[in-house]
């Protein structure tokens, strides 16, 4: 994949993590499902290290549970994500509307 390309998809990924960190706890497991049922086609070692790579810089808190016997991390959004989130739903929008026009919703697939 041509590096602008995996550097949008990747900036994509972390959107959408904070996304539905915003709405639930989430977890490594739920992530790839949600992601794989959009058209993401992620690996584990591209998702974990971009869970812990946004908690470390604050985006997202950290917390483990026991859950069948195995201990599962949990991620939930911070106000710093929920800041960055917004910031980034701003920019999507704004990039959609440039590229594809003001009603690209209501686009089919061309």
């Amino acid at each position: 994949m041509i590096n602008v390309l995996r550097d949008f998809f990747l900036g994509s990924i972390k959107i959408h993590i904070l996304y539905h960190a915003s709405v639930e706890p989430i977890y490594g497991a739920f992530l790839m499902e949600e992601l794989a049922s959009h058209g993401y086609d992620i690996s584990p070692g591209t998702l974990y290290p971009t869970l812990k790579q946004l908690h470390k810089d604050e985006l997202l808190e950290k917390y483990e549970e026991k859950v069948e016997g195995k201990i599962r991390k949990y991620y939930v959004i911070t106000d710093k994500g929920r800041q960055v989130l917004k910031e980034g739903k701003q920019q999507v929008k704004e990039l959609a509307e440039e590229i594809l026009g003001k009603d690209w919703r209501n686009l089919s697939n061309e």
